[in-house]
């Protein structure tokens, strides 16, 4: 982590800080920005060119006082700390804790952005996932190791969906349950208490690792979320050898946050 802190903000707009007389600063580096009230704010670079850097600031740039801010680049990009407490936690798009318990602390931090796998080197699809959902078990089963996109309309009940799913998946022929990373992207607040009660009334939420981005969280903290949740995912499985199940709603909001 570096030491300086810059003082050469020179222009922000929405949810962007422009910083000026920055040398040696890579793209996806996380900063820390600290206001004249001493509060601080996350953020990524997304442009770095000569002594000069744009970043991306999760909780926006309303109230700074561009000559009374602070900036300290931490030298790395964004990561989780991750442990088998993940489990039956609620955590935000960029893996902060929401659910009012402490953080995750442990020695074990991976970097989001994850690593390249191996296509060649999966195992072929075979193991047929159970949904308790005939429109899919019949006609478009899940099997593990595939991704299966589910398209709807406004106005179905998709969040009602989601939470089937979750609440009834199992692996046919292995007793052991998996573990369940849910993702909810750009949802409400009454959406996101309606998910935690039904995995809490149905008995699954010690089983689930879930990532809420609310509907007025920052959008650049929504397109983290799907890659701090396959990072968990990922650590479920590789590290915790768990059969791992992710499920992630609603891509709309997603692809509206990189408009």
């Amino acid at each position: 982590m570096s030491a300086k802190e810059y003082r050469t903000a020179r222009s922000a707009h929405g949810g962007l800080l422009l910083v000026e007389g920055v040398p040696d600063v890579a793209f996806g580096d996380r900063a820390m920005i600290r206001d004249h009230r001493n509060r601080q704010r996350n953020g990524q670079v997304i442009r770095s060119a000569a002594q000069e850097v744009l970043i991306q600031v999760y909780e926006g740039t309303d109230d700074l006082d561009l000559e009374r801010t602070w900036i300290r680049f931490l030298d790395q990009p964004l990561e989780i700390s991750l442990s088998p407490e993940l489990q039956g936690r609620v955590f935000n798009g960029i893996g902060q804790a929401r659910d009012g318990r402490p953080p995750i602390v442990s020695p074990v931090r991976r970097n989001v952005n994850g690593a390249a796998i191996n296509p060649a080197a999966r195992t072929y699809p075979r193991k047929f996932i159970q949904t308790g959902i005939s429109s899919i078990d019949g006609l478009n089963a899940l099997v593990r190791g595939q991704k299966l996109p589910i398209f709807s309309g406004s106005g179905l009940p998709h969040n009602r969906l989601a939470a089937q799913i979750v609440r009834q998946a199992r692996l046919v022929d292995e007793e052991s349950s998996f573990a369940i990373v849910f993702a909810a992207m750009g949802v409400s607040h009454a959406d996101a208490r309606f998910f935690e009660e039904e995995f809490a009334a149905s008995g699954v939420l010690a089983n689930v690792v879930m990532f809420i981005n609310l509907a007025d969280d920052p959008p650049v903290e929504r397109l983290a979320l799907p890659r701090v949740a396959l990072t968990a995912a990922e650590y479920l499985a590789f590290d915790m050898d768990r059969h791992v199940l992710v499920v992630l709603t609603d891509m709309t909001h997603y692809a509206e946050a990189l408009r």
